[in-house]
């Protein structure tokens, strides 16, 4: 495939990712507006999120099995198909309940978009140009996730909350219609596979109660809740139960094999880490301006709106010199990078300007365009082009679940630390002199005894928020600091024009 099919079949692969990555963060700003429309509680339309995840947590390592049984071109085309009429589905849901079974739907058939349209730009581009192909496909995914917040703030205060998922339809058949065209003669070979109905069973079992343990967890004030100790050791008694049975069975649904291979199990450590922290820092930072600041949801998607300009321009320039550079080096720069992004966010005030918020985050942006491409790069190392659609779905899977994690405990977190430190500003000038003199200067402004604690409280509860929120950037620099060690266990990957070696 050369010229102007390359292309369009490249970025149709492209939109593909992106539409599946932008919609698992498309709905989360609009939950107020879903909630408010539907008539249910706030706690209730969190459900739109985890129906989501949950299937998706489920779906996305099956995409391998998928794939060898059923043909990559396949399977990709047909999750799309179904993607989008999900969506379509969501868009015209009726009531909360209806929803959540068309999220369910949605989230089951994105499983394979991510892990397929990564294996077919590899399959599309010659040997020597590897690193364009994951150029491309990375792009989509380090954008989508800043666009989202975005997008869905602005629909939720300009339209309907429906077009946040039926802007899918059009492009989903767009896809559709252009990657079945362009790559059904290029269709992998099918192998009649068994179905492993028992490790299919224990995935669904221990995915299934991960996810809504991390999604219900913090409103469950986490293992002081019966249902979230149960469901925890469910989760861990059925995750060791699904290891060991994939390891003996012959014919696994997930091959766990390749993990013996000793980057695609540090690469795909230090991927899943480094997209941890990255991800619970897009969620913690809209999350500040916009219950603290005042920012809009349009507003708080802007501010993160640079870096994935500066990533986009950056990435074609990364993807051609990935080739000639170790990737260990590239990912090196995209942690170190990430550790300066988030120490410059440590020092921000209750009076920092856009440009301030901006700042740091076009820091980041350098780092994007590096970290996707030079970690894909180490993880799938080695990798004998049939067994890359399983390597890509359980690539893809590790990172998923790292970022659930990232979710639930970055958002405890961050109200636990804003409770320690109200209480120590409390404890600290709750009897002194400066309190009481800020509360008589608001009563001779016209308030009364109530509104001028109010007020005062109020700054406290801001400033509990900013220290919350900077202590956490801290530790994230720190953490993305210490992951550099990590990277340098990798061996050095192959050169793209290099031959398939075998396993270390």
């Amino acid at each position: 495939m050369a010229g102007g099919q390359l292309a369009l079949t490249s970025f149709a692969l492209a939109l593909g990712t992106f539409m599946m990555v932008l919609d698992s963060t498309i709905a989360n700003v609009s939950l107020p507006t879903i909630a408010g429309n539907l008539g249910v509680s706030s706690d209730n339309s969190t459900w739109v999120i985890t129906a989501f995840a949950v299937s998706n947590g489920i779906a996305v390592p099956l995409t391998g099995w998928l794939m060898r049984r059923f043909g990559v071109v396949r399977v990709f085309c047909t999750a799309v198909a179904l993607f989008t009429l999900s969506s379509f589905l969501c868009g015209i849901a009726w009531d909360l309940p209806s929803l959540i079974l068309f999220r369910v739907l949605q989230g089951a058939t994105a499983g394979p978009i991510m892990p397929g349209s990564q294996a077919l730009l590899i399959s599309i581009f010659p040997p020597q140009k590897r690193s364009t192909a994951l150029g491309i496909w990375s792009m989509t995914t380090l954008v989508a996730p800043i666009m989202g917040p975005i997008l869905g703030g602005y629909i939720s205060d300009n339209y309907h909350w429906s077009w946040i998922f039926l802007i899918n339809v059009p492009f989903g058949i767009f896809v559709t219609l252009i990657c079945w065209s362009n790559l059904k003669s290029r269709e992998t070979p099918k192998m009649k596979l068994p179905i492993d109905a028992v490790g299919l069973g224990l995935l669904v079992l221990w995915v299934g109660a991960l996810q809504v343990m991390l999604d219900l967890g913090k409103n469950a004030d986490w293992f002081n809740d019966d249902l979230i100790v149960v469901l925890t050791a469910v989760a861990a008694i059925g995750f060791v139960a699904w290891v060991i049975w994939e390891l003996t069975d012959a014919n696994p649904t997930v091959d766990l094999s390749l993990f013996a291979r000793r980057n695609f199990l540090i690469g795909n450590l230090a991927f899943s880490l480094g997209y941890a922290v990255f991800f619970a820092n897009i969620l913690i930072l809209p999350l500040w301006l916009q219950t603290q600041l005042g920012y809009t949801a349009t507003w708080a998607g802007l501010v993160a709106a640079p870096s994935g300009l500066v990533a986009v321009v950056l990435t074609p320039f990364v993807a051609r010199l990935s080739g000639k550079i170790d990737a260990r080096l590239l990912a090196s720069v995209a942690f170190i990078g990430f550790a300066v992004s988030y120490y410059m966010r440590s020092g921000y005030t209750t009076t920092a300007s856009f440009t301030d918020f901006m700042l740091p985050l076009l820091v980041q942006g350098v780092s994007m365009s590096t970290f996707f491409l030079s970690m894909l790069t180490i993880a799938i190392d080695r990798i004998p082009p049939e067994r890359l659609p399983s390597a890509t779905g359980i690539s893809n899977f590790t990172r998923i679940v790292a970022g659930s994690f990232a979710a639930s405990i970055i958002t405890t977190a961050w109200d636990r630390r804003e409770a320690l430190h109200q209480t120590r500003l409390t404890e600290a000038v709750g009897t002194n002199m400066p309190i009481q003199m800020a509360t008589e200067q608001l009563m001779r402004l016209g308030m009364t005894a109530q509104q001028a604690a109010a007020v005062v409280t109020r700054q406290m509860v801001g400033q509990a928020y900013l220290l919350a929120s900077t202590d956490l950037f801290r530790i994230s620099a720190y953490l993305c600091a210490s992951m550099l060690i990590i990277v340098w266990f990798c061996r050095r990957p192959t050169p793209p024009e290099g031959h398939v070696v075998a396993a270390d």
